[in-house]
């Protein structure tokens, strides 16, 4: 038994070190490429690895014609909505600040449950919300309040937030039906079929006389093989065997890893603001979090308890 919680805490340890690490090789990536053509090749790679894994252990499921639709909006909001946001964020900012700011995303969460839902929003949740929100406020601001991130940058990345939020909306109706598996290989093709008119359009031209480093490959693999595959198939492994609460604590320490990262392969200057503000997000999403894990607790006790 505790074998195997050290095997799953591995496992979703190393989905939160690929998911920090993304965000450099995102940085490196586009020293040589496009957002759009990283993107594509991205989903592409995956894809084909994930139908390949798919094939080799007998996991896949027919997908009912009644859900195309679904999936086709799942995909449309994640990866194609949200990968646009997060790419041209972190194009015009610090790997380090986009990744705080997608960190956020759970934070704004229960707003969304309310509002869709009509889920219960607890006071934790509201305090847990105004606090990230100020912590990337002391990431993105100086002492003078004005904005030492690209303002660009930020709305970009906002806009990845928002598109990952409402993409919650098909995926809990998707997630009653299929296996995670399946939704990651759908998402993944259908959003590289949505990228390939934008890449034919805007970046065909450029990336035919584009001679690539070995950096520049590597950065595409490790984005599509780490990032967009087997981070989500450790990460929802780990799902499955201690619950999304739990899982979820463990993707606070993303931003931690990308300044780490940062700072060693991007040379990034960390000031004291920015680690004041990093941490000032992070403990808003652990108030959240927990909150949400004690209030699942709380549910399933009254569930259990006898009629």
């Amino acid at each position: 038994m505790q074998h195997n919680k050290l095997y799953i805490y591995t496992l979703i340890t190393l989905a939160v070190v690929f998911w920090g690490v993304s965000y450099v090789w995102t940085k490196i990536a586009f020293t040589y490429y496009q957002p759009i053509t990283v993107m594509l090749i991205r989903l592409t790679v995956s894809s084909l690895l994930l139908a390949v894994i798919f094939r080799f252990k007998r996991l896949g499921e027919k997908v009912d014609p009644g859900d195309y639709r679904a999936f086709v909006l799942l995909s449309l909001f994640s990866p194609f909505f949200y990968f646009i946001g997060e790419n041209f964020g972190v194009f015009h900012v610090s790997p380090t600040v986009a990744s705080v700011i997608i960190a956020t995303i759970p934070v704004f969460s229960p707003i969304l449950g309310y509002l869709a839902f009509r889920e219960r929003v607890s006071f934790i949740n509201i305090l847990g919300f105004i606090i990230s929100f100020c912590g990337v406020f002391v990431m993105v601001m100086d002492g003078d309040f004005k904005f030492t991130a690209s303002p660009t940058g930020i709305m970009w990345l906002f806009f990845a937030v928002f598109s990952a939020l409402v993409n919650v909306v098909f995926l809990k109706k998707l997630a009653a039906k299929y296996t995670s598996f399946t939704i990651i290989l759908v998402q993944n093709f259908l959003g590289a079929l949505f990228f390939l008119p934008l890449f034919l359009i805007m970046d065909l031209g450029e990336f035919i006389h584009i001679r690539p480093s070995w950096q520049a490959v590597a950065s595409l693999l490790a984005l599509a093989v780490f990032g967009s595959t087997l981070a989500f198939m450790f990460y929802t492994s780990g799902v499955r065997a201690i619950g999304i609460a739990r899982t979820a604590i463990f993707a606070n320490l993303i931003p931690v890893v990308t300044a780490v990262t940062s700072y060693l392969f991007l040379k990034e200057a960390i000031d004291a603001g920015r680690i004041a503000g990093m941490f000032i997000v992070i403990s808003g999403l652990l108030m959240t979090q927990i909150s949400n894990l004690r209030r699942r607790r709380k549910d399933n006790n009254e569930n259990t308890k006898p009629g």
